[in-house]
Parts: structure tokens; sequence; C-alpha cells
């Protein structure tokens, strides 16, 4: 069996998993409970604090073959969303797909039923990065989209990204874990992995 490093292997799945947003995840599970999923989500704050893992997950719920709202690890959609392979789930680097003609494509793919699965969701990381045209065209498309369209933005630098598509999104801001948070997840982790490890060592190392 090929070796799985430790930061895709312990990647949260479900939103139970997700470590130090319980602000978030909580209103996003009373979001499904109570069948009030916005059409546009705005994920923002720092690197590495789960703001793409969350869009899975939020993916993931809308899909899931096994537990609607909830999302699981065991059906297809499920596991094809957490490889980023799944057909109705697009992934989408704002850096390297930034031009208006790429969002045209992305109004254009969301125009047609999913294959699949109950929603067809666009995830579009690093949402700054779009060129004003892009943020024009995007925005007719968040004004209108079709009942089976979800778009998740998620984005380091919200300053950047403007305030006419920031509105037609359900905003979350995503904290900086605390050092606490990140010792305690390391400790469970490497003690279901059987590797040693003292509190200093920990410390230290979430610090870092």
């Amino acid at each position: 069996m090929a070796h799985k490093i430790l930061s895709l292997k312990w990647r949260p799945r479900i939103f139970t998993e997700v470590v130090g947003q319980d602000h978030i995840m909580h209103t996003l599970v009373n979001a499904f409970k109570s069948d009030q999923v916005a059409q546009a989500y705005m994920f923002t704050g720092p690197r590495g604090v789960g703001k793409t893992t969350t869009a899975r997950i939020v993916a993931k719920a809308l899909n899931c073959q096994n537990i609607s709202g909830t999302g699981c690890t065991d059906c297809i959609n499920c596991n094809e969303i957490s490889e980023a392979r799944n057909l109705d789930v697009l992934e989408i680097d704002g850096a390297s797909n930034r031009g208006i003609d790429e969002i045209r494509n992305i109004r254009e793919l969301i125009k047609f039923p999913p294959m699949n699965s109950p929603n067809k969701v666009i995830i579009i990381d690093e949402v700054h990065m779009l060129t004003t045209q892009a943020f024009n065209a995007l925005l007719r498309t968040l004004e209108e989209p079709p009942q089976h369209g979800k778009f998740i933005l998620a984005t380091t630098d919200i300053q950047k990204v403007p305030m006419t598509i920031i509105s037609r999104c359900q905003r979350f801001d995503f904290h900086r874990l605390s050092t606490q948070a990140i010792a305690d997840q390391l400790a469970k982790i490497l003690e279901v992995e059987l590797i040693d490890s003292d509190n200093k060592s920990l410390i230290a190392i979430a610090r870092k």
C-alpha cells in the first residue's frame, strides 16, 4: 500500500472533524438542518485554517448519496469530492484562472444540470486574484444562479474582493487556530499513529 502523508490522511472529511472553527461549523450544520443553504458562500481567513477543506465538506453535504446535509466517508460522491475528481464539483484556482474567459466558461458550465448529484458546486480558491472583468462576469452569475448551482469562494485577502461580490455571498471569517488547539490535534494524531511525543515538543511545533 502506497504511503500517504499525514496532512492528507488526517484532512477533515466531515464538519465534526474540523478543528478550531466551531462557530462556522455550527452555523453550517444548522443551515443544512433547516434547509436554508445559501447559493453562494465566501470563506475568508489566513492560509491553513480550513477554508478549502470546509468548501469540500459543504460540497459533500450538498451531494452526499448516504446522508444528505451532512456528508460521509463512504459514498462515491463524497470520496470523489475528497480526491477532487467529482464531475459535479469543480475546483478552480483563482490565481491561475483569473481572466474573463475562464469565468465565462464557468457561467456556461453552471447552466447545465449536474450529472450524478443534486447540485453542481463551483469552488474558487484565492478568488481575490480575479481580474476586474472576471469579477463583473462572476457577479452576473451570482445574481441569477440556477437552482442547482452553488458557489463557494475562498480568499486570504478579502480587501481585494469587490463589495458587490461579497454582498451576494454568506460570509464566514475563519480564525487562526490557537497554539493549544493545534497541539491537542497533533497529540490525537500521534497517539493513533503510535508515535511517542511530549507536550513541550507539541507546543513548540504548534507555535511554529
